[in-house]
């Protein structure tokens, strides 16, 4: 079996205790590195003055990590400023909030052969190489120009726009021809893929083959759907846990009989969470017998501060958030609770399972595990109701849920009646078909996917 080398742009941390901490990618990466050997390298998330290409290697519980440090103009270029406000944007359709700069596409392209240099002495003739998501889509080709011939594969965690929107970014054209260096690229929906295809075969005069592969400029790759899941076991028995236990209690207890509607994203404007406020709004306005009934709990850790924009974002709910419990609270009952810091996964599965309703309801999103978790978190013989956005990738596995228009207050005012309302045999039932999704593509199901696609690529001859 041939070792496995993952590349990121952060690394986690290998512990006996990962699980408690790590999302499902994490422990999916770090068991696959378990099975094959290999390495885990990124960025260390640390600063220097003079970036060395010294590398940080730890070894912990059966997995090596590589980790190197940058400099703080590259953190500014690269990370901040190419793919948290260029590429994000533009791939979450928010053109409109999209930023081209010169300086963030040399510090992208900088950072990247920074990769390129630092990780090649690392990787052995006979390695897979699995390059993970858009900080670094060019990775693949600085590694084919310093001569590696190993099997590369890419997997891309967000959306992929249609090509519209792609063609506004100055350099769409060397981004996606970069593509090409992988074998394999894998997106989360048949959605991505075809945005992908449309533009290799409308702007590169591309063309489609057998066997998911796709062809342009005389170089051929393979393009495959590969949606990511949760470690399902793991947190289905983390829900059983004493931590998880306590926590559904306490969320009872400072109910005192409300129903509990739940969302937990982190505060990006991706997610939806204006609109889902105002969907709530809607939902008060529109029902005011039920006000003091139900409560919503929305838990959005802060996230890249250092972008204006999300600092607007979090000031912009904190105002609305505001606003609605000015007008809809009572002495014993505040409608909305906005909670901006994160929890351990034992203590979100509690919440999970206390909350009769979970709104996931992002504009766009690639996958989103939200919606896994919450419903691997379920009381099987009392499940509650997932809301589910129809532009999020999970929705085409998760038919079963209550899909909505996320950009439609009425819509998800209904919603939250039609969820609240729901007799226990149809929330049973759609429960039902949910977690059997979950549980059968898990995320080491998707791990296998695309490992195994890697697997069967052919070795490049040299050049």
């Amino acid at each position: 079996m041939s070792r496995l080398v993952v590349i990121s742009n952060r690394v986690a941390v290998p512990s006996k205790d990962a699980s408690a901490n790590q999302g499902g990618l994490a422990v999916a990466l770090l068991s696959a590195l378990r099975e094959h050997g290999g390495i885990w390298f990124g960025w260390s998330g640390e600063t220097t003055e003079h970036f060395t290409g010294e590398i940080h290697r730890t070894e912990g519980d059966g997995v090596t990590t590589a980790t190197i440090d940058l400099e703080e103009q590259d953190i500014d270029e690269y990370y901040n400023g190419y793919a948290n406000r260029t590429l994000w944007p533009l791939f979450h359709y928010r053109i409109d909030l999209t930023e081209f700069e010169r300086d963030f596409a040399g510090g992208y392209k900088r950072v990247n052969e920074r990769f390129a240099d630092t990780v090649l002495p690392l990787v052995e003739p006979d390695d897979l190489v699995w390059v993970h998501d858009y900080h670094l889509i060019p990775l693949g080709q600085k590694l084919r120009d310093r001569g590696m011939r190993n099997r590369l594969g890419f997997f891309l965690h967000t959306p992929w726009p249609p090509s519209r929107l792609l063609v506004s970014l100055p350099s769409h054209a060397q981004l996606v021809e970069s593509l090409f260096a992988y074998d394999v690229i894998g997106f989360h929906t048949e959605d991505w893929l075809d945005s992908f295809r449309r533009y290799v075969v409308d702007m590169m005069g591309g063309s489609l083959g057998p066997n998911d592969t796709v062809t342009a400029n005389g170089r051929t790759v393979r393009a495959i759907v590969a949606p990511i899941g949760i470690d399902t076991a793991e947190f289905e028995a983390t829900t059983l846990s004493d931590e998880a236990r306590f926590t559904k209690e306490r969320m009872y207890m400072s109910s005192t009989g409300r129903s509990l509607i739940v969302g937990v994203d982190r505060l990006d404007y991706s997610k939806g969470l204006r609109e889902r406020f105002l969907g709530y709004e809607r939902f008060l306005q529109n029902q005011p017998d039920r006000r003091g009934l139900v409560y919503l709990l929305q838990i959005a850790p802060p996230s890249r501060e250092k972008v204006n924009t999300y600092q607007e974002i979090r000031a912009d709910l904190d105002a609305l958030s505001g606003r609605i419990n000015g007008e809809f609270a009572d002495m014993d009952w505040t409608p909305i609770r906005y909670v901006n810091q994160g929890y351990p996964r034992p203590q979100l599965a509690g919440i999970y399972r206390a909350a009769r309703v979970a709104l996931v309801t992002p504009l766009r999103d690639g996958m989103n595990l939200v919606a896994k978790e919450y419903v691997a978190a379920q009381d099987p013989a009392d499940p509650g109701v997932l809301i589910l956005s129809s532009f999020a990738g999970a929705a085409a596995q998760m038919k079963a849920a209550v899909l909505v228009n996320p950009y439609s207050a009425e819509e998800l005012a209904d919603a939250i009646v039609t969820a609240l309302a729901m007799p226990r045999e149809e929330r049973v039932r759609r429960w039902q078909t949910l977690i059997d999704g979950v549980r059968r593509e898990d995320v080491f199901w998707w791990c296998a996917l695309f490992l195994d696609a890697l697997e069967d690529a052919r070795v490049r001859e040299p050049a």
